[in-house]
């Protein structure tokens, strides 16, 4: 047996989309998959009798924010790292909009060195679009794709004029993922004059109505189409889009958040700035055409949009003064899990869509599957769990979910990441070992 290998019996294995559930066992040897079947004769250094168990790939979240560098009293990679490996994440992709942005090439390394010194588990980190940035975005490497923001969230990354938009679509790689945030800047202005007396909650759902989500998404989706580049569309949240969504380009994948299938407009009543977000809640008729895009094929993934703010901005009186966004890491496959049990999904969909599909669609060749020589990124379920969301064991330093108080049935007990556990029995286990997962990706 080889030194640190690690053999799991007794499971039941998420095999992929095509084969899904199977009972097989896995052995584990030098951070990869080294056998996949029943009753392996080869042992190993240790193993792990799962019985009763669920064993899928590690999560990929293509899609968080982990304020690092210049916020990191909200999130720093060592945090919401030590948050995604407690949550079955094993690889994330950190989104550009810190301070200063990632927005050169020379961030893009400086970030990539915080987050290797920082992170439990892998990672990749966009590079941020501005209207005068091409260079930048032409000659930086190791990125896992560009970010752009067609309406202005948090941050100052803004790029609307159809001129820098014909340049960027244009003339950077189009193999390169562009990653899009679609609201329509001119439509949100308009809506927020005319509320801007209203200090509801609510009134975050009426200023980004899900007209602003059409128009940006119907913007993207012509730029793709016409310049043949890989685009992105982060986080849906409506029935319109969703529709428009279903004649997209090849070129063209999309994502849906967990706070977009779960919550609503109803929920600012128990929630208040607790639930405000980019692109805003929609109503429960659009988190139901939300499933059944997810369920069709025309959004390919679940990402969390992990946004954390103090929840001291997030109880402020006045809605506009609360900054947008909330925590999901680490609860995002209890959540999904909990759905599955619920009836709104199955339990091999979850994998499917939050670690096959954002592996596949980000060209991460050795994540997202449990097969013979890819990354031993695993993460062990136990579906009978039923886990209590309490505030104060987040491991998220903003310490808070709007999901606080929620009883979810299937947890996960162990994440492991390229062979290590890095979580088990509710505790990290060992040091920073995360490496970016996208210097060898296979772009397209």
């Amino acid at each position: 047996m080889k030194p640190g290998s690690i053999k799991i019996t007794g499971a039941r294995v998420f095999r992929g989309r095509e084969q899904g559930i199977e009972e097989v066992e896995v052995l584990v040897e030098d951070g990869v998959i080294a056998e996949v079947g029943p009753a392996l004769a080869r042992s190993a250094a240790r193993t792990i009798d799962a019985t009763g168990m669920l064993l899928g790939p590690g999560l990929v979240d293509a899609h968080v924010h982990m304020r690092d560098p210049g916020a990191t009293h909200k999130e720093c990679f060592a945090s919401g790292s030590m948050a995604c490996a407690a949550g079955g994440v094993t690889t994330f992709f950190d989104m550009p909009n810190t301070h200063p942005p990632t927005t050169t090439a020379q961030r893009v390394r400086d970030k990539l060195s915080l987050a290797a010194a920082g992170s439990h588990v892998d990672f990749g980190v966009f590079i941020g679009a501005t209207p005068h940035n091409l260079d930048e975005l032409r000659k930086s490497t190791g990125h896992c794709g560009i970010k752009l923001f067609l309406g202005a969230s948090t941050g100052d990354l803004l790029v609307d004029k159809q001129e820098a938009l014909e340049l960027l679509f244009g003339q950077t790689d189009p193999s390169w993922v562009i990653a899009v945030h679609c609201e329509d800047e001119d439509r949100m202005r308009a809506l927020q004059k005319a509320h801007q007396h209203r200090t509801d909650a609510s009134v975050h759902s009426v200023v980004r109505d899900d007209r602003v989500g059409l128009l940006a998404t119907e913007r993207a989706l012509d730029l793709a189409a016409r310049h043949k580049h890989r685009t992105h569309i982060a986080h849906v949240s409506s029935a319109l889009e969703a529709t428009a969504l279903s004649l997209r380009s090849k070129v063209v994948t999309a994502e849906v958040a967990p706070h977009h299938l779960l919550l609503d407009v109803s929920d600012y009543e128990r929630l208040g700035g607790l639930a405000k977000m980019n692109p805003s809640l929609k109503t429960a008729a659009d988190r139901h055409a939300l499933w059944q895009a997810l369920h069709s094929g025309a959004i390919d993934a679940i990402a969390t949009d992990h946004a954390p703010h103090t929840l001291e901005e997030k109880t402020r009186p006045n809605i506009w003064d609360v900054p947008s966004g909330v925590p999901c890491v680490e609860n995002s496959l209890g959540l999904l899990l909990d759905a599955a049990h619920r009836g709104s999904c199955s339990v091999a969909e979850v994998f499917t869509y939050m670690s096959e599909a954002p592996a596949r669609l980000f060209g991460l060749a050795s994540k997202g599957r449990i097969a013979t020589g890819a990354d031993a990124d695993l993460v062990l379920v136990d579906p009978r769990c039923e886990h209590l969301i309490d505030n104060a064991s987040q491991w998220t330093r903003c310490g808070w979910s709007p999901w606080h108080g929620a009883v979810l049935r299937g947890w996960p007990v162990l994440t492991m990441v390229r062979g290590a556990v890095v979580f088990e029995q509710g505790k990290i286990v060992g040091e920073p070992r995360g490496r970016n997962a996208c210097e060898t990706s296979e772009r397209g």
